[in-house]
């Protein structure tokens, strides 16, 4: 154990502190307990994941990557330049973005994966047989915006697979989420319910050393959501399992800094991954992976890493 004392946050009571020591076995274990190592990451260090949209939609980088020797060009790209996995997605989850059908969803990646021979990528689906059909084709994880809750068949697929899986959490749909997100306690309710789907997943037969959390930063929240979940990382070491964060280009970026396009926000895109990493945050998801893996490194220097 390196930590001598813990922030208590508990509803309707004020934050305290206390000695890690006074913790109960039952509290302390899973803050404690070693991390299972993600595919493709160095242990002890914030892991690069790459965002490789092949769609023409997404807030970001819709439509770059259509043509399927793109795609395979730009992943092969960011595993050059630091990417540890490359998440390889075929439908937009983005705000206001439309169901995609399994088949069309199966069209964009059928002449992509067959390319990605020899890196280490995630598939990036709600949808059990797509998750299959990457699974077959070489993805070393996988990555779903519904934590396994969108399609009724993924929980057994992901359990049958014994592959690593992140589980996000979002509040609502893709296209009605950001209508009117509301929550008790934003950093407390998203901790429970990844704690329970967490339970849930392991009563499917997925072992918990297998499972990555989000807590999804942008789906179903709003500026201040999102902020106290920023502001409350370390919290969510407290499930006991690895986390990821996706906060790349994203609209609090903009909300927080006034700039509109998304393409613009590589400052603050890595100023959240240094916070990321400064929480303990095991692996970052990212648009721009040269800049950060650089931005990464000379922190972990400046840092004595």
């Amino acid at each position: 154990m390196r930590f001598a004392a813990v922030a208590v946050i508990e509803r309707g009571q004020p934050q305290h502190v206390v000695a890690a020591t006074s913790l109960p076995e039952a509290v302390l274990a899973p803050l404690v307990a070693p991390r299972a190592a993600l595919p493709g990451c160095p242990p002890g260090r914030t892991g690069i994941m790459g965002i490789l949209n092949v769609t023409p939609d997404s807030f970001s980088d819709g439509g770059r990557h259509a043509a399927p020797e793109q795609a395979i060009a730009a992943a092969q790209a960011m595993a050059r330049a630091g990417a540890n996995i490359v998440d390889v997605g075929a439908e937009s989850t983005r705000p206001g973005a439309a169901p995609v059908d399994p088949e069309t969803e199966a069209a964009r990646l059928a002449a992509v994966l067959p390319g990605l021979a020899g890196l280490v990528w995630s598939i990036d689906t709600r949808k059990a047989a797509i998750m299959g059909q990457a699974l077959d084709a070489g993805a070393a994880m996988v990555n779903d915006v519904s934590a396994l809750g969108h399609d009724s068949a993924a929980l057994a697929l992901v359990a049958a697979r014994g592959c690593p899986v992140v589980l996000m959490h979002a509040q609502g749909e893709p296209q009605t989420m950001q209508a009117a997100p509301f929550y008790e306690n934003a950093l407390l309710d998203v901790y429970d319910w990844l704690a329970a789907r967490i339970a849930a997943c392991e009563a499917a037969g997925i072992e918990r050393s297998r499972i990555i959390a989000d807590p999804g930063i942008g789906f179903g929240k709003n500026l201040e959501h999102n902020l106290a979940l920023l502001r409350g990382l370390a919290l969510f070491h407290g499930l006991g399992v690895p986390l990821l964060l996706g906060a790349s280009r994203k609209a609090l970026i903009g909300r927080m800094a006034g700039e509109t396009r998304p393409d613009a926000r590589l400052p603050g895109s890595l100023a959240l991954a240094l916070h990321a990493a400064a929480q303990g945050v095991q692996l970052v998801r990212v648009h721009d992976v040269a800049e950060t893996a650089q931005a990464l490194a000379v922190w972990r220097g400046a840092n004595g890493g």
